[in-house]
């Protein structure tokens, strides 16, 4: 592989990265704080956050859009 072809995936990962964290970031202003289904746990001054609810959703969307996108690139 030569660097021409390489700094070009280096760049569609860039490119790829800076729109998922785009997406995340509008997701974190749209999105309310307190989302149904997630679970907090506080230990001291610790807190971590998990989104049971969020996450099974998020996966049963993008199943469904790669699904999609598979069958439309193999015909």
């Amino acid at each position: 592989m030569d660097f021409k072809s390489l700094s070009r995936w280096f760049i569609l990962a860039g490119v790829c990265l800076l729109a998922v964290g785009g997406i995340f970031w509008l997701l974190g202003k749209i999105l309310p704080r307190n989302i149904p289904g997630t679970l907090k746990i506080q230990m001291g001054n610790a807190t971590i956050f998990f989104p049971i609810f969020l996450s099974v959703l998020l996966s049963i969307i993008l199943t469904l859009v790669l699904n999609i996108i598979g069958r439309f690139l193999n015909h």
